[in-house]
């Protein structure tokens, strides 16, 4: 007995079984949750990283054009001492006191205190225009620090992403439930009841069924949920952040309530990790999560908890 324990492959004798399709189900069900949230949490950085980036790229240029006027203004000065030193004693103090007429005596002493307020002009001039110049330089180091730095957690978030999508894949694999869609989907019509905005937002949306999911996908090819609702919306004329943490926010002065819906309406999943739009008669249209595709599920089959809804 003790020699056939030892000939037993170790990894063979003790592995797991296999779990049933409830268990990966539930599985699945557990991963899609966790996937919402670290998907919001790669797209806010990923907006962070843009607003970062579009703030050092103006500050850039504000330096770039105050640097230009610090060049314009320390030539003039250069200009100015060059000129002072050329004409030397002829007119300076020595030279308009041994003038006989005492009128160009006094035009003399005028034009000099006039050369001399310039001189003081252009002198505060570049000072100012100086400090300005450090001022920002500072500012924009500090913005491409910013940059970087929501540049690394943008990639650290991705790199959650990426782990998270590669397990949902393995599983919905097991389940043979991985659909992969097709970028170039025709989509279907919208025939609900929505008018308006709320139906041009929703026949955008309803277009785009059967093409993947792709967490921070914005189209055409593929989506995710909040890339989807704000491609949607804009084509029904109205600006949506893009992460649903963002548009719950935006909504705040927009909400409904879930037994009041119209369609058009944003509907929110507890944890706000997930949105979809509702499309009427009791269906949403959505981007649920990876191997899967935009699609119009009843609501009851949506499968998250809901917290709520908002009405652009």
């Amino acid at each position: 007995m003790a020699l056939a324990l030892f000939l037993v492959p170790m990894g063979g004798a003790f592995a797991e079984p296999k779990p049933t399709i409830a268990q990966a189900r539930k599985k699945l069900e557990k991963l899609n949750d966790q996937a919402d949230k670290v998907v919001e949490r790669y797209n806010q950085a990923g907006e962070k990283w843009k607003r970062a980036r579009k703030r050092y790229r103006a500050l850039n240029g504000d330096l770039t054009r105050q640097s230009a006027k610090v060049a314009g203004l320390r030539k003039e000065l250069v200009t100015m001492a060059v000129s002072s030193y050329q004409l030397g004693a002829a007119n300076g103090w020595s030279g308009m006191v041994g003038r006989p007429d005492p009128g160009s005596l006094l035009s003399g002493l005028a034009a000099v205190d006039q050369m001399s307020a310039s001189r003081a002009e252009s002198l505060n001039a570049f000072e100012e225009a100086t400090k300005t110049l450090r001022g920002n330089r500072d500012q924009a180091r500090e913005a491409l620090t910013e940059a970087d730095r929501t540049r690394d957690e943008l990639a650290g978030e991705k790199a959650k992403a990426d782990r998270m999508v590669k397990l949902q894949t393995k599983v919905l694999r097991d389940l043979g439930a991985f659909r992969t869609g097709n970028p170039d989907s025709p989509g279907i019509q919208y025939d609900g009841p929505a008018s308006g905005n709320a139906r041009a937002a929703l026949s955008f949306a309803f277009a785009q069924v059967g093409k993947p999911y792709q967490y921070g996908g914005t189209g055409p090819g593929g989506w995710d949920c909040s890339g989807l609702v704000q491609a949607a919306w804009r084509s029904g004329g109205v600006s949506l952040p893009r992460t649903t943490w963002e548009q719950w926010s935006w909504g705040a002065g927009r909400k409904v309530s879930l037994s009041e819906l119209q369609a058009g309406d944003l509907i929110f999943s507890e944890g706000l990790g997930h949105v979809s739009l509702y499309a009427g008669a009791g269906k949403i249209v959505h981007a649920p999560q990876t191997g899967d595709v935009v699609k119009v599920v009843p609501l009851s089959a949506y499968g998250r908890r809901l917290v709520g809804a908002v009405r652009p």
